[in-house]
């Protein structure tokens, strides 16, 4: 396995835009859902075992497989801000990849995901390692969300890292199924919410 192009896929450093979008976090504190370290974890806990595992992770590892699910990716969004999310990231990860010569992702339109799954596939990395990857560079994103939004301490952050990273290990993607209500009405209301910090 290719470890140092992993860690690179899943770095903070990436210059994909992550840093710059909450995936509906910032609405739940806005709605005051997410107050305080407790309730973040909670919150992430949920989106990652009812929308992630379900619907992107399982997508994601067709996708390492070599099959072509962009669109059904694309139209699995919840709102036109978690489509947008996708699609900004997608195109900067493609851009990135031809400036590094690792080849032209094939689509015009290419999800994250979809950017990811090339990268990982170009790079030679194993379908279980990049998911793994892929699932930590989001929770990473989630934590650092929640430190600067609710506000929480440092520590804080690293004690939901600590307490919710070993579900990456244990996550099943053998189903697909996309139904999370609350943050889609979330996220919908975070598109005219009167003041933000993240695009999402």
């Amino acid at each position: 396995m290719n470890l140092a192009r992993l860690l690179q896929l899943a770095s903070p450093t990436l210059p994909v835009g992550a840093y710059s979008y909450s995936g509906g976090l910032e609405a739940a504190i806005e709605a005051g859902i997410v107050k305080d370290a407790e309730s973040a974890e909670a919150w992430i806990r949920d989106v990652l075992e009812v929308s992630m595992a379900r619907m992107e992770l399982p997508l994601l590892k067709r996708m390492l497989e070599g099959e072509d699910l962009n669109e059904v990716l694309l139209a699995s969004r919840e709102t036109a801000e978690l489509r947008a999310e996708s699609v900004q990231m997608g195109y900067s990860l493609k851009k990135l990849l031809g400036d590094l010569g690792a080849g032209e992702v094939p689509l015009e339109e290419p999800s994250f995901p979809a950017a990811f799954a090339f990268a990982a596939r170009h790079w030679q990395i194993e379908p279980e390692a990049a998911m793994q990857a892929y699932v930590w560079a989001w929770l990473e994103n989630q934590v650092m969300a929640a430190v600067k939004a609710v506000p929480l301490g440092q520590t804080q952050g690293q004690r939901i890292l600590l307490n919710l990273g070993n579900l990456t290990e244990k996550i099943k993607t053998e189903d697909t199924g996309n139904f999370a209500p609350g943050l889609a009405m979330l996220s919908s209301k975070h598109e005219t919410q009167y003041s933000r910090l993240f695009r999402s």
